[in-house]
């Protein structure tokens, strides 16, 4: 289509300039022959044609033109062309001149065939070249698809990326990238299947052993009493357990929820609001050291809700009385990292606190929490790490980091160059 496009220009163009030098030829004459003395004595009609080769016929007609400026018209007569100027003269005559055009006609003629072939040609040579490339552009997506179709589902294995060329290469990344967490999200699904069968079976077999050595001989009463409330509280774990992993089903529907935009930081204060009154419950306190003032993400909420909530309860849970637990947040480069401080007795770093059904400390629970924790932030492209405080003061530092786009980087580029946050961790 642009070929066409300037074709058609040029074409016109040509056309415009080949008739120019013909036109002002007739309009100079035009100018000459009226301003002649001998021409206005004239009162009757005449031609007459001058002696070169290139001649220019001329009348000099009684009859008003339709239009007081002059103009030019194109004629054909047989197979000869003519360009024609009427120009006014005086009252009721005008003149006109006439010059054979049959050269430049068929000129613009030749023109037009040889910008037509070109075009076919020029067209045919992009077609073929399209092809040709698109041909080439097949090949290495050819290559791509026939290794991940040679991917045996039960043993992934990154694809070899050697034969691949240089500007296919992020896409064997990502799909490598794609393929590690398609194996890690295996992984943990082994792991959670195995502790969900340990933790349901131990409790069972708990449950059995005491009501078979409850039903070896008759006992007093308040011994079966004993042993059902052992089995009810047996049940109740078991029912925590459950739920926890009702949780891991629900987490996983909420990562397929539309992401939606929030200011991110009015969302953590109001996040911090309700947990000051689950602290206070326990003589705690919450406070927030938010940075910047203001900063729109777009994210699940329900998926940053799971991991900020499950750091400050586990922050409130192993922090003594009278403690405080900081949520701040700061810009880092091209990331946005949300931190839990607490006050409580610290961690294991050797110790990989992310997996199912590890618990820790004497508080009990399901020990899923983290592990629900880290699928999340991994399903809003971030990461979660806790370590020991490295200011002095006991306790742990839960920490989230999520990407921000490029144009909320240069948004707060200036902001984070002039008024840094001071760093209490």
């Amino acid at each position: 289509m642009l070929i066409l496009i300037i074709s058609v220009m040029l074409y016109h163009y040509i056309k415009v300039t080949i008739y120019e030098s013909i036109s002002q030829s007739l309009m100079y004459e035009a100018k000459l022959i009226s301003t002649s003395s001998n021409l206005a004595k004239m009162r009757g009609g005449f031609e007459y044609v001058t002696l070169n080769d290139n001649s220019t016929r001329i009348k000099i007609i009684k009859d008003e033109l339709k239009s007081k400026n002059p103009y030019f018209a194109n004629e054909k007569v047989g197979k000869k062309t003519f360009l024609t100027l009427y120009y006014p003269y005086v009252e009721n005559t005008h003149i006109t001149l006439t010059k054979e055009t049959t050269q430049q006609s068929k000129l613009i003629d030749q023109i037009l065939i040889d910008i037509i072939v070109v075009n076919a040609t020029s067209i045919f040579l992009v077609l073929f070249y399209a092809l040709f490339l698109s041909r080439m552009l097949l090949v290495p997506i050819k290559i791509l698809s026939s290794k991940l179709s040679q991917l045996n589902e039960r043993f992934l294995k990154e694809v070899s990326l050697d034969e691949v060329p240089l500007e296919f290469i992020p896409l064997g990344k990502s799909i490598n990238r794609l393929i590690e967490r398609i194996q890690t999200f295996v992984l943990y699904q082994k792991e959670l299947f195995i502790g969900v069968a340990h933790e349901l079976k131990t409790p069972l077999a708990v449950m059995k052993t005491k009501n078979e050595v409850t039903l070896i001989k008759p006992r007093e009463s308040q011994k079966y009493i004993e042993a059902l409330k052992n089995n009810n509280q047996s049940i109740d774990s078991m029912n925590k357990m459950i739920s926890s992993i009702l949780e891991i089903g629900r987490q996983e529907g909420a990562q397929f929820e539309e992401a939606v935009e929030i200011d991110i930081i009015e969302f953590l204060n109001e996040m911090a609001n309700n947990f000051k009154i689950l602290a206070r419950g326990d003589d705690k306190d919450v406070v927030t050291d938010l940075f910047p003032t203001t900063l729109n993400m777009t994210l699940q909420p329900t998926l940053l809700t799971h991991v900020i909530q499950n750091f400050v309860q586990n922050a409130i849970k192993f922090s003594p009385p009278k403690s405080t637990i900081t949520l701040c947040s700061r810009l880092k480069e091209s990331e946005f990292v949300i931190e839990v401080v607490d006050e409580g007795i610290g961690i294991d770093e050797s110790k990989d606190l992310f997996a199912p059904f590890k618990r820790f400390g004497d508080k009990g629970g399901a020990g899923l929490g983290l592990f629900l924790a880290k699928g999340a932030a991994q399903a809003l492209g971030g990461s979660v790490s806790i370590k020991n405080r490295t200011d002095g003061v006991k306790g742990a530092v839960s920490k989230l980091t999520l990407p921000i786009s490029k144009n909320v980087k240069n948004k707060f580029k200036k902001i984070v160059k002039n008024e840094k946050p001071k760093d209490k961790i």
